[in-house]
């Protein structure tokens, strides 16, 4: 009976406490989300912390900074072997908009593309956004969102 309390002191002993970067991983692995904001991840350590764990999953590949304080989950392209999101940037964008509260949708000419009343592909990544100035940087690689306001599309429809 002494011999196995004593085993049971023994674990408690050498059990740690798991690092910041170990309840980073964690929240990462089990998030249904592929895109993160800084404010997310507050409750696993101190501003610090967060921001070495941070740099640290970026190092190893796991995550790619997209702006200020945001995060896409990553994976190695097959082109050129680096880390790239798992997300096209133009849904980032707007799973970034959904999360800070922000209406928005995709670009005038994105939609009429997905009304049927054009057949364009608009090259750039154009979000939409009602009723907010935006000035966060959505950037990956070179490819930059670009925002429009949704005012001035109701405002011309009126005319």
């Amino acid at each position: 009976m002494q011999e196995s309390q004593d085993k049971r002191y023994e674990l408690d002993i050498t059990m740690r406490k798991p690092t910041t970067e170990e309840l980073l991983a964690t929240e990462i692995r089990k998030s249904k989300s592929d895109v993160f904001l800084r404010s997310e991840f507050e409750a696993t350590g101190s501003y610090s912390q967060v921001s070495r764990a941070i740099r640290q999953m970026m190092k190893k590949g796991t995550l790619v900074r997209v702006g200020y304080g945001t995060y896409v989950r990553a994976r190695k392209s097959s082109i050129s072997g680096k880390q790239v999101p798992v997300l096209p940037l133009l849904k980032i964008g707007l799973m970034i908009m959904q999360k800070l509260g922000i209406t928005a949708d995709v670009g005038k000419e994105a939609q009429e593309l997905r009304s049927g009343k054009s057949t364009q592909v608009p090259m750039l990544p154009i979000i939409s956004v009602t009723n907010a100035r935006v000035s966060r940087k959505i950037k990956v690689g070179n490819k930059t969102i670009i925002y429009e306001s949704a005012q001035k599309k109701a405002d011309g429809a009126k005319r």
